[in-house]
């Protein structure tokens, strides 16, 4: 009987340790969803953003990208996201989706301009620039090594 009860002392521990583990795990990760207005932009291409990535300004978590939707007039992609209600964003603000290395998720990186007016909630960032892959890069290095000319398409 006494060694069940050193057994059930030590897998109760086990679970405590588990539990306090993923708060901590919770709370350093910042998966929350943040609370705060919503803006838009457009993209032509997002590059495999996903709902939930982070929005940061200088690489800190400012807000998080709720939804893609694709606008039917433009074909452009739309993202929707949510930025902490006591960041304020200069309407000359420049969003981009940017990339946390060769393997890395997607975000959205904001550039801010310079102050007032800002962007209220609803609003879209009138300024953005497209995700470039690296075979994007890549090719546009060899386009300009190789001194290429652009015909435009082939036939």
């Amino acid at each position: 009987m006494g060694r069940s009860l050193v057994e059930t002392v030590m897998g109760a521990v086990v679970l405590l340790v588990a539990v306090a583990f993923l708060a901590v795990a919770y709370e350093t990760a910042q998966v929350k969803v943040v609370k705060g207005y919503s803006v838009k932009a457009a993209f032509y291409k997002i590059g495999g953003l996903k709902k939930g990535s982070d929005v940061r300004i200088s690489g800190i978590k400012v807000g998080t990208v709720n939804d893609q939707s694709l606008d039917p007039e433009t074909f452009d992609a739309v993202v929707s996201m949510t930025i902490l209600p006591d960041v304020k964003i200069p309407a000359s603000t420049v969003a981009t989706i940017a990339s946390e290395g060769l393997l890395g998720g997607k975000y959205v990186r904001l550039e801010p301009g310079n102050g007032p007016p800002y962007i209220e909630s609803g609003a879209t960032i009138a300024k953005t620039k497209d995700y470039r892959s690296l075979e994007d890069q890549v090719g546009e290095i060899i386009f300009l090594a190789t001194g290429g000319k652009d015909d435009g398409p082939r036939p």
